[in-house]
């Protein structure tokens, strides 16, 4: 991995120079654990003295709707307590004779449901988390469910609702006790964080209300409205337990995801439609599907892509939101670095 890491570091050092985000972190690894890793730049410009470390904690963002609602949906799929082709309707009350009903998990899964596209949840339906709630999964759909692949953060959001339904279980608590503690990810956890863990966190976008940068709280404006815990983000972790869920994705054990859920979700479901997508999982940009590198982002500047063929994995974390929102940039960064970690002429 020498060559590989040495092309990877030099990447990630450029977009600290070129002002792509302050610092990151990465690693590359397979079913036995990480092989490379490394970190560069800074945990925040204006603290030139504190360089971001293997172990800095990231507000993921998207990535919670990976690590706490695909996995416990599929970890529902697999007790049997979750139909994916079951119309919502026939079996959540709470969605029975609204829109939603006719949709299925599947739908939400590959975003295909029809739901509304981006929206205001504050502007729309208030500020308590029952209004929203009912807003959110009675609220009349954009198009028919199956007849266009349209991502919205509101899947991630129906989908968290409905794990709580089936399980009786805040998603927090299901997510900590059926998938990320039974894993070893004893640092994952959704926000706000504990002053102590929130020193070492890589601060995101400037918040107006405080007159600083946010650190430990989520960036995402839904999961702070919702308390800081909600299917669409609000999660924070470390590379290390990231390298762990992804390692279990190789060489699942019985401590959590299992091998059925893990590969379903890795395959194409959206047939003909466009672009294509697994369940929540969607081939990496760039790439062709036929190649399976699965990829999943989040909004702050993180990034995890897998590829069970080739057995092995990829974690790139930054904190580009605490320079801007410009995406452009870091998109060309992430494909740079998921080619260099996927080279299939390096074995490892």
């Amino acid at each position: 991995m020498t060559h590989t890491t040495t092309r990877i570091e030099d990447l990630l050092q450029t977009g600290v120079r070129d002002e792509v985000y302050p610092g990151a972190v990465w690693a590359v690894g397979d079913a036995n654990g990480i092989r490379a890793s490394g970190a560069v730049g800074l945990l925040d410009p204006d603290l030139p003295d504190e360089p971001m470390r293997l172990d800095t904690v990231f507000d993921v963002a998207s990535l919670t709707k990976i690590l706490a609602v695909w996995s416990t949906v599929g970890m529902l799929v697999e007790e049997g307590k979750l139909d994916l082709q079951a119309p919502l309707g026939t079996f959540w009350d709470e969605v029975a004779g609204h829109p939603l009903a006719q949709a299925t998990a599947h739908h939400l899964l590959t975003h295909t449901a029809g739901l509304p596209l981006r929206a205001n949840l504050k502007n729309l339906y208030g500020t308590d988390p029952q209004d929203i709630r009912d807003g959110v999964l009675h609220e009349a759909l954009h198009r028919p469910p199956g007849e266009a692949v349209e991502y919205t953060d509101r899947a991630a959001l129906v989908l968290g609702y409905l794990a709580e339904y089936l399980s009786a279980q805040p998603l927090e608590r299901l997510a900590t006790d059926r998938v990320w503690h039974p894993l070893g990810m004893t640092r994952t956890r959704f926000g706000p964080l504990p002053t102590t863990d929130a020193a070492r966190c890589a601060p995101t976008e400037y918040d107006q209300t405080t007159g600083t940068h946010l650190k430990g709280t989520a960036h995402d404006f839904s999961a702070r409205l919702l308390g800081g815990v909600c299917g669409i983000a609000g999660t924070f972790s470390v590379l290390d337990d990231l390298a762990l869920f992804l390692r279990h994705m190789l060489a699942p054990s019985q401590a959590a995801l299992g091998d059925t859920w893990i590969k379903d979700s890795l395959r194409l479901h959206t047939g003909a439609l466009t672009p294509a997508r697994g369940l929540f999982w969607h081939p990496a940009p760039g790439t062709d599907p036929a190649e399976k590198i699965w990829v999943h982002y989040g909004f702050t500047g993180t990034g995890m892509w897998i590829n069970p063929a080739q057995g092995r994995w990829a974690v790139l974390l930054t904190n580009k939101l605490r320079l801007n929102r410009d995406r452009e940039p870091l998109t060309t960064v992430r494909n740079a670095f998921r080619a260099t970690a996927f080279d299939a002429s390096d074995p490892q």
